[in-house]
């Protein structure tokens, strides 16, 4: 195929200049790489040779264009690989990952660019930039600085074999996840083994064993079929059995794991070293709201002292129970969800299943857009006019309701394949921003893996899909309502640590009785939630709060056990955790179990030495939804302040700066634990 017949090399006919899944097929991707490399290789030099002395429009606004395709490409390739990868397409990645490396590498090493965004960055004060620009300018010097452009020769000959490294462990990473996951199945065919699985549970097995041509039903280590497993599975045994195999992913085997997190860390170190830090954690954070790793500890340190007494407690409540219903003491991680929720019911009378018949996935969707009408008068118009990538996706026109203008296309897909990737998440497949000189609007990404209908019935979300999907429309909304002129610090392109307040803020509402009433349906009756029932979830919300926030702060504590400090001589990576997680976690020690080995946000998924923003992040959710329950949770002038002040500016402002224009003041930090209920209001 040549160059004019590739459809991502051409400009899309397509309404709103939407990708053209339609048209595209998998050997388009490579040589379209190759050259939209090409083309931005070419840009770069005509910035880097130009005869004009350097200032913004001619370097720092031509950079920002200049990997305009290179971008395009780039977007649609990885949103694909984790969506719909086939075989080749992940393997694929293995080329094209080095060949971005190499790309970013001679970007970086670049002296005469970079002499050039030096002079225009050593006259920023008399240049009269506004925060945006300022912003911008500030952002492409410190990545020059931060990646290289500073080293000797040989320093950079070494960087660019590093990050050359890095860049095929990852996807490695990724695949061998993705391939263990595919791998395990628990087959049953024994009516008895099903005792107390719900319903949606076990329909979803049997479909599920349907699809792999088996009798019965079929368990996997997916989060839809896993988790309700392990929280109602009366049989003891096989809970311990699917544990043990989701605690073991790629822990030895063809899908191993542990050489690649060591390369990973190693190079990390090196690289962090190699430009003058002290580790790979101290790189990161200088460009985190927290700055540095000591800050992380001491809010760590401050949690505890709250959070791990209460986690003692909850362990201790749920321990006992089990030990009283079985008089069996022996407790082990497979035993905590499913005496919690017993616990739960018998503390509150209330069983999570209860609300799945009013949590129809239809009805959710429906409530986040009406979340999204009466906050931010925005509508969502589903559409035929734009190609989908897969029959289960859905695509949406954005519109504001008050001038009909085009906000962005909202794409939702929703249910597992055994081709994509495990979680959930929002991802811009095409930016808000500059593009060919116009400002253009975004194309945003929603992905889930939610429970599959059983046959006949429609798909009824457990409360934490809910939770989830409310979540990543937040993370949708930051997106999709960003305002500003530069991509590179439009939408998400946030400090780390902040990006994700848009996304957990929105959590919030599902507690609340006026939000629930917009769309908790029963699916057979279209009777609204009972107010009782309503009750009770609101009252089991803070159930074992100290626990999961403990949980939280031990994955934490391991992301920075392997990027804070040099990792060198880890052979045993079980042992490294346990001893870097101590005072994290209640239970005993379960010899082949490992985090580590599946921990996709820190070894693929770009959270190494920033998992602790999950943390960080609820505090600002909980302090600045305190304003929206103080002003009416859909009063029109909060939502206002904080879609102007923090979802429209994505990181054209300090965020600290944005914050407080929203809210007043800096965050209370006893916010996140006055909402848990761990101190008193």
């Amino acid at each position: 195929m040549n160059e004019s017949q590739n459809p991502l090399l051409t400009p899309s006919p397509l309404p709103h200049g939407a990708y053209p899944f339609d048209r595209i097929s998998d050997p388009d991707y490579l040589p379209a790489f190759e050259q939209a490399l090409v083309v931005s290789r070419a840009n770069i030099r005509a910035i880097r040779e130009q005869e004009a002395p350097p200032d913004f429009d001619n370097t720092v606004h031509a950079l920002e264009s200049a990997d305009e395709l290179l971008d395009w490409v780039s977007s649609g390739y990885y949103d694909m690989k984790i969506t719909i990868g086939s075989k080749a397409m992940h393997e694929l990645d293995l080329t094209i990952a080095p060949m971005l490396a190499e790309y970013r590498n001679d970007l970086a090493l670049d002296e005469g660019l970079f002499a050039r965004v030096q002079a225009v960055y050593d006259q920023r004060d008399s240049l009269d930039l506004d925060p945006e620009r300022q912003q911008v300018l500030s952002k492409l010097y410190t990545f020059f600085a931060r990646n290289g452009a500073l080293l000797d020769g040989a320093g950079k000959d070494r960087l660019r074999e590093i990050d050359e490294a890095m860049s095929r462990l990852s996807p490695r990473f990724q695949q061998n996840v993705l391939a263990e996951m595919n791998r395990y199945q628990l087959p049953l065919t024994d009516e008895a083994d099903l005792a107390g699985l719900p319903e949606t549970s076990l329909g979803m097995a049997r479909a599920t064993a349907e699809e792999k041509g088996q009798d019965g039903w079929v368990f996997t280590l997916q989060m839809p079929s896993y988790y309700p497993f392990m929280q109602y599975a009366d049989n003891r045994a096989l809970r311990e059995q699917l544990w043990r195999a989701f605690s073991a992913r790629c822990v030895g085997g063809e899908n191993d794991n542990s050489e690649v997190i060591r390369e990973l860390a190693t190079l990390r170190h090196e690289r962090a070293r190699l430009l003058g830090y002290a580790s790979h954690a101290a790189y990161t954070l200088e460009e985190r709201m927290a700055g540095n790793p000591e800050t992380v500890y001491a809010f760590y340190e401050r949690l505890l002292k709250v959070v791990r007494p209460a986690a003692e407690r909850d362990f201790e409540a749920v321990r006992s129970l089990k030990a009283e219903l079985t008089g069996d003491t022996d407790f082990q991680p497979w035993d905590f969800a499913y005496y919690s929720e017993k616990l739960k019911q018998r503390t509150f009378d209330f069983d999570t299943e209860a609300l799945r018949p009013y949590f129809q996935l239809e009805n959710v969707v429906e409530g986040v857009f009406e979340h999204a009408r009466r906050l931010y008068k925005l509508d969502f118009i589903e559409t035929g006019e734009v190609p989908k990538y897969h029959p289960e996706v859905t695509v949406y026109e954005v519109r504001d309701r008050d001038t009909g203008d085009f906000i962005g296309l909202f794409y939702t897909d929703f249910f597992p394949r055994e081709t994509k990737q495990s979680g959930a998440w929002m991802s811009p497949l095409k930016e808000q921003g500059l593009r060919g000189g116009k400002v253009q609007r975004p194309h945003i990404m929603n992905v889930c893996n939610f429970t599959k209908p059983a046959a006949g019935k429609p798909s009824l979300l457990s409360l934490d899909e809910v939770l989830t999907l409310f979540h990543e429309f937040g993370h949708a909304l930051h997106g999709l309502l960003s305002d500003c002129t530069y991509r590179s610090v439009a939408g998400t392109n946030v400090y780390w640590d902040f990006v994700e307040l848009p996304s957990q803020i929105m959590e919030n509402w599902l507690m609340e009785i006026e939000a629930l009433d917009l769309f908790a349906r029963h699916y057979e009756t279209g009777a609204p939630m009972p107010p009782e029932l309503v009750e009770k979830l609101r009252a089991s919300a803070r159930f074992n709060a100290g626990y999961q926030n403990l949980r939280q702060i031990f994955l934490g504590r391991l992301d920075f056990s392997y990027h804070d400090g040099d990792p060198g001589g880890m052979e045993d990576l079980a042992a490294h955790e346990w001893a870097a997680t101590q005072g994290t976690y209640l239970f005993d020690q379960v010899p082949g179990a490992s985090v580590s080995h599946a921990f996709l946000h820190i070894f693929a998924g770009g959270y190494s030495a920033g998992y602790y923003s999950y943390k960080w992040a609820e505090v600002l959710d909980a302090d600045a939804f305190e304003l929206f329950k103080e002003e009416g949770i859909f009063n029109p002038e909060t939502a206002a302040r904080f879609r102007g002040n923090i979802l429209s500016r994505g990181g054209s402002e300090n965020p600290m700066v944005l914050y407080k224009r929203f809210r007043g003041r800096e965050p209370d930090p006893e916010a996140l634990l006055r909402r848990d209920g761990l101190i008193e209001t």
